[in-house]
């Protein structure tokens, strides 16, 4: 990039994002100015806030003096790997007390303050799980691996960190909204207009640094996890602008109307979330499994040709089975039909990269006894099977009939949250830290505690909400000889508050595995151990190419 100005290392690409900036701030400018409801005003001054701190960096960063630059950008992802950690407890806890709430519905139920009630609570658990850690946890390892496996430095310079910087403010915008009341009440996209305005400035500059990284590579192959990752980029932001049209109410406030309505907005919106989970929470983490277990295994991924076949047939076939939310509603048959059977096709696929992530220890299988970090990664592999051979299942109608609006669901999406996405998320965090901080490895001791508590909490959880929800619809189902129901619902609520118990408390196992972790990482940081060795390339064909 060129010098300009009267500093010498001002770049365009810092006034493309100071450009980006300014403007930002005078539209919060008028909207705090003019807003009709206090939430508004109070998140343009957040905003316009935001802003400010944003150019004093820029400003600072442009000017501090620059002694050479490294091959590789690692400073955003050592602050991914810190906003991870961070974002990942606070989920966590919240999701703790909401689920102490529906045990005991007493707690924290402030009155005087709105922003206790589950309602609440319960979308900044959600965002926050799995957009504020799992997102940070993508952003982090995409920006890791695509240097990596291109051996080139991040494309953009300053546009990557306004990435990382910009995401955080779109999840502390949207948190702070939900507990101010403020949500489009769509399942997984919750923030309201102007904060998807937002996110969207924010991910098209992710595609443009994360593309452009790819564009100048100075390997000739593109490995297999960018393919991963980059659909992952590209599939969100599609599902992102077209589930979020709406029209404001009015520009100077919070509220909107979709542009969906009806059974149409029903089937834009599960078509969103549904694939919500196939690209973000899915593809994206298979680009994590693709690098981080064959590195941390340092053995190459069992078929490359597999992985090949398992993106694009998990691709194409991914994007059409939302409708199997949509059983016995409103929606035509023929598409409910349409989403159960690309349901059941998925089965193949995932189950093909399952067995490839597995695979990929062949000759290595001894060090699962030695190495929790990689147990943890393989057996979020195990998870990931599981979760795609019982989704599958809950889409036939038959089953369905059974399982949908019960807490099975809930089951089933935290089998996949936890185990899937919660430990190939703490595999590769535990993976990148002594890496990225050039210290000795993290304590293995801690992490089989880490392993073990979470693990155990998982069975805890998914366990207690297979059996509370298929009780809960069969009690549903229930009818006496004069033909009506057996049970109210009041009586299958106070049937399932022992499960609820037993979700709580393995929910609580899982945060205190992720407060073991967190104090690890900050040991290893912090350590004045160095690495005792330098991670290298793998050579093996098939295999990534790693750190320096």
């Amino acid at each position: 990039m060129a010098a300009s100005g009267a500093y010498p290392n001002l770049r365009d690409d810092a006034l493309g994002v100071g450009a980006v900036l300014i403007g930002v701030a005078a539209l919060a400018i008028w909207g705090a100015s003019r807003a009709i409801d206090t939430p508004f005003q109070i998140q343009m001054y957040m905003l316009l806030a935001a802003m400010i701190a944003g150019l004093a960096m820029l400003v600072e960063s442009v000017t501090r003096p620059k002694y050479g630059e490294e091959r590789y950008e690692n400073g955003i992802i050592k602050a991914g790997v810190v906003a991870s950690m961070f974002w990942g407890i606070a989920g966590l806890l919240v999701g703790l007390i909401i689920a102490l709430q529906l045990a005991f519905p007493n707690l924290f139920y402030l009155p005087e303050f709105g922003w206790t009630n589950f309602g609440r609570l319960r979308p900044l658990h959600t965002s926050a799980v799995i957009f504020a850690f799992g997102g940070n946890v993508l952003i982090a390892t995409s920006f890791w691996v695509v240097q990596r496996t291109c051996r080139a430095r991040l494309f953009g310079g300053a546009w990557a960190w306004f990435v990382f910087w910009g995401y955080q403010l779109f999840i502390v915008l949207a948190g702070t909204g939900y507990l101010m009341g403020v949500t489009q009440g769509r399942e997984y996209a919750e923030p309201p207009w102007y904060t998807d305005l937002w996110l969207t400035i924010v991910w098209v500059a992710y595609l443009v640094v994360f593309l452009g990284t790819i564009w100048k590579r100075q390997e000739k192959h593109i490995y297999v996890a960018n393919w991963f990752y980059l659909a992952f980029i590209v599939t969100i932001a599609m599902l992102h602008i077209v589930n979020n049209l709406a029209i404001p109410v009015s520009f100077e406030g919070s509220f909107s109307y979709s542009l969906f309505s009806g059974v149409q907005d029903a089937l834009t919106q599960w078509w969103y979330g549904h694939n919500a989970v196939g690209f973000f929470l899915t593809a994206g983490f298979l680009g994590i499994m693709y690098y981080f277990i064959p590195k941390q295994a340092e053995r190459p991924v069992y078929s490359y040709r597999l992985s090949i076949i398992h993106f694009w047939a998990l691709i194409f076939l991914y994007i059409w089975a939302g409708p199997h939310h949509l059983h016995y509603t409103a929606l035509p048959q023929w598409a409910q039909t349409l989403g159960a059977t690309f349901s059941i096709m998925l089965w193949m696929p995932s189950w093909g990269g399952m067995i490839n992530g597995l695979m990929t220890l062949s000759g290595a299988w001894d060090k699962l006894r030695t190495d929790p970090v990689l147990r943890m990664l393989v057996v979020s592999v195990a998870f990931y099977g599981m979760s795609t051979f019982e989704g599958p299942v809950m889409s036939i109608r038959a089953v369905n009939s059974l399982s949908h609006y019960t807490d099975w669901t809930i089951g089933h999406v935290h089998s996949g949250a936890l185990g899937w996405v919660g430990f190939v998320s703490f595999g590769a965090l535990y993976c990148l830290t002594p890496w990225l901080w050039k210290k000795k490895q993290v304590s293995h001791a801690l992490v089989e505690w880490h392993f073990w508590l979470s693990t155990i909490g998982i069975v805890l959880y998914i366990t207690s909400m297979w059996v509370a929800g298929i009780m809960q619809g069969l009690m549903w189902r229930a009818y006496n000889e004069f033909g009506f129901l057996e049970y109210s619902f009041v009586e299958t609520v106070e049937a399932m508050n022992p499960y609820f118990i037993i979700r709580a408390a393995g929910g609580g196992l899982f945060l205190l595995g992720a407060l073991i972790m967190a104090f690890n990482l900050w040991r290893t940081a912090t350590s004045k151990e160095p690495a005792v060795e330098r991670v290298t390339d793998v050579p093996a064909q098939g295999a990534p190419v790693a750190a320096e």
